[in-house]
């Protein structure tokens, strides 16, 4: 069982945001598995848990929450060096280089496109 179903990041441009998430997780494996008209989520299989970017449903500008991150799985080091070079080269922002965090995890920190902080996450020696 997975603690989480799935993890929203708010947009103000869908279509970007798509563009965006298409072209990083599917370096991960993941692919749209529903699209509506305010949103669209990826997964990596069936059942799995999953990743949505929506546009507030209160018509209101999505804003970046203070505190709020989603961190997303790797399975190794290098795959987070790539993934965090890929997510920089697709317009993301730098928010802590690739490394070693708490002397146990390998961690890169970036925001999206709008501005919503994530991460990619392994432990150090995978």
């Amino acid at each position: 069982n997975y603690m989480l179903a799935y993890v929203t990041v708010g947009t103000n441009d869908l279509e970007r945001a798509g563009q965006f998430y298409d072209a990083l997780l599917g370096e991960m494996g993941a692919g749209r598995v529903i699209e509506m008209p305010n949103a669209i989520f990826w997964a990596s299989g069936p059942g799995s848990p999953m990743l949505s970017a929506i546009t507030p449903n209160d018509g209101k500008a999505a804003t970046v929450g203070n505190g709020m991150m989603v961190a997303l799985a790797a399975p190794n080091p290098s795959a987070i060096d790539s993934l965090y070079k890929k997510a920089l080269e697709l317009g993301g922002q730098d928010e802590g280089k690739p490394g070693i965090r708490a002397e146990a995890y390998y961690i890169a920190y970036f925001r999206d496109l709008d501005g919503n902080k994530l991460n990619f996450f392994c432990p150090a020696d995978a």
